[in-house]
């Protein structure tokens, strides 16, 4: 059965449509949420709480992307959602500290012996304004219209926080290749 015709048959309210699409995406869709929130247990919440959401209103999806993109968009969503509403680690950074320079989206490079575990740790200190814009772009892929419609930035902005999180993440990186941080 082809992909369209089950998104079909879930604006028909057919429930077993809604199974095949949720076994089909929950285990990716919990890894986008587990990004995001770091607790399995939120994670878990956060999926159910995205697929009820797309099934109420799965009459929105247009076919204009995949499923798992319109997807991946309403966990993301959540996932923010739900740090908002936790108030998770909010950190507060004094924007006059950062200079942005001109700098090339694409120059993502590190030392050498910075493991992915540590750039994944270093995103994660990321103050939230700076991190979500890291991770959609560096992580999820998106692009900065994409990234500006689903924070409801302006593109600008978008990137202004991107070119700023990278040189924040550079920092915090680099003082773990040279032994400064923690």
């Amino acid at each position: 059965m082809f992909q369209i015709d089950v998104v079909e048959q879930c604006k028909a309210n057919d429930r077993k449509a809604q199974m095949q699409l949720y076994k089909q995406y929950c285990k990716g869709m919990f890894c986008v949420a587990m990004r995001y929130v770091q607790n399995s247990y939120d994670a878990e919440d956060v999926v159910q709480e995205s697929f009820v959401k797309a099934f109420q209103r799965i009459h929105q999806f247009k076919g204009e992307v995949t499923f798992g993109a319109w997807l991946k968009r309403i966990v993301i969503n959540k996932s923010i959602d739900f740090l908002k509403a936790k108030k998770h680690r909010l950190v507060s950074l004094d924007e006059n500290y950062l200079q942005v320079a001109e700098d090339n989206d694409n120059d993502w490079t590190v030392e050498q012996d910075i493991t992915i575990d540590q750039v994944k740790k270093a995103i994660n200190q990321l103050p939230e304004k700076y991190k979500y814009v890291v991770m959609m772009f560096l992580i999820e892929g998106y692009d900065h219209k994409e990234i500006s419609e689903v924070l409801k930035l302006t593109e600008t902005t978008s990137r202004t926080r991107l070119l700023r999180g990278k040189s924040y993440l550079k920092e915090l990186l680099k003082e773990k290749a040279y032994g400064t941080g923690s």
